[in-house]
């Protein structure tokens, strides 16, 4: 998510392309494949770069690729583009280094794509967007707390992911606000869908742990997919168009 922000943000001239991922990835030890090909998409007149979150069954928001992109892309769950002259890079996260001394790094991947008409990329409505994200967040607290023994289920999501799994999201300066608001809550909620899927957390009752299987998988796509639309729509203003 935030490749693409700090991204477009070196597209427009706000930072230099070399420092997009210290600035966006400031947790891993290195990083290969990034730099350059951003480089190149700059000189190339690129302006915007778009994010996706692939899952098996859906493919939503993706531009059309080759398949080993595709294969890559829902391994990663995560993938990067621009809908200009079309391309797309995906992460694969590692480790790396001798015993003893080991880090982490991230490995871009470059891909061939077909461009993204921008009237696709610009229809996202955030407003509607941030209702339907708190509409869900707010069935999904109900659908919680009537599962016997589930955690999570006795205060709202979203007051919890906001309380339990807040963070410094390290997004570019001057982001409208309501797309950094659903960024926040989309993020968090799907950092605590995520804890709450922890095999170490699930309950003895097996019909008990479905259940609440099934209600914290649809709330991490719901806010997986919110996270998606603010995000690119954060990019787009980026590159000034929105």
């Amino acid at each position: 998510m935030r490749v693409a922000l700090w991204a477009s943000a070196a597209f427009a001239g706000r930072v230099p392309v070399e420092d997009v991922a210290d600035r966006a990835m400031p947790d891993l030890d290195h990083c290969t494949g990034l730099t350059d090909r951003l480089g190149l998409w700059r000189d190339l007149g690129e302006q915007v770069l778009l994010v996706a979150l692939p899952r098996p069954g859906d493919l939503t928001g993706m531009p059309a690729g080759p398949p080993e992109m595709v294969t890559a892309a829902l391994d990663a769950e995560e993938l990067v583009f621009v809908p200009g002259v079309g391309g797309a890079l995906v992460p694969t996260i590692e480790e790396f280094g001798p015993p003893g001394d080991r880090g982490w790094q991230a490995r871009w991947t470059g891909y061939d794509a077909d461009p993204v008409p921008s009237h696709v990329v610009q229809a996202v409505a955030l407003p509607d967007v941030e209702l339907a994200l708190r509409r869900a967040a707010a069935d999904l607290t109900g659908r919680l707390a009537e599962t016997s023994g589930a955690p999570l289920a006795g205060e709202g999501l979203e007051r919890l992911a906001r309380r339990t799994v807040a963070q410094d999201w390290g997004v570019p300066e001057g982001l409208p606000s309501r797309a950094v608001r659903v960024i926040e809550l989309a993020g968090s909620l799907t950092s605590l869908a995520e804890i709450g899927l922890d095999g170490r957390l699930q309950s003895v009752d097996s019909s008990t742990t479905l259940q609440r299987e099934r209600i914290l998988q649809e709330l991490h796509d719901r806010a997986a997919q919110a996270l998606v639309a603010a995000t690119n729509v954060a990019a787009l203003h980026l590159a000034g168009w929105r």
